[in-house]
């Protein structure tokens, strides 16, 4: 299992062109964000920084003073190093989620977490395993950030 907690204030834009559509929509269970689902049309989503960003308020932004800052937990008996793999895997759910994602302006940080409550099979077994958490973790922490913005 996987799970996220994330505080959202990014430069970027959540949504889609549109202004409805979460870029996340793909990743939406039970409609917890809206439900809107697919854009309803085509849209030009070409533009690598949408008018909804921030980014062209050049003169009000500063680096580093704008973040999306999570921490994902899963139960699984991971050791520090796996913690890490897991976080750096989970950061792309910032890119699912928010256009642009990473910019100069954003502190961009996620942490990780595990609770050693089931235990993981050794070798290659194990690293696939750690493979399937972090992209669930990618996936949880996208819908956790189209949910912040739904809620705000």
């Amino acid at each position: 299992m996987a799970g996220a907690l994330v505080a959202v204030n990014c430069v970027g834009s959540a949504l889609m062109p549109d202004g409805k559509t979460y870029w996340a929509w793909p990743f939406e269970l039970q409609k917890e964000f809206g439900g809107s689902g697919p854009p309803q049309s085509l849209m030009d989503a070409s533009n690598p920084a949408p008018d909804e960003a921030r980014l062209m308020a050049i003169g009000r932004l500063q680096p580093g003073a704008n973040t999306t800052i999570a921490v994902v937990a899963c139960n699984a008996d991971l050791s520090t190093v796996e913690c890490k793999r897991v976080a750096m895997m989970a950061q792309d759910g910032i890119a699912r989620a928010v256009r642009p994602a990473h910019t100069p302006f954003d502190g961009d940080t996620v942490f990780a977490l595990a609770s050693a409550e089931v235990t993981l099979d050794g070798d290659l077994m194990r690293a696939a395993q750690i493979g399937r958490i972090g992209s669930a973790a990618a996936d949880c922490l996208a819908r956790a950030i189209a949910r912040a913005v739904h809620f705000s």
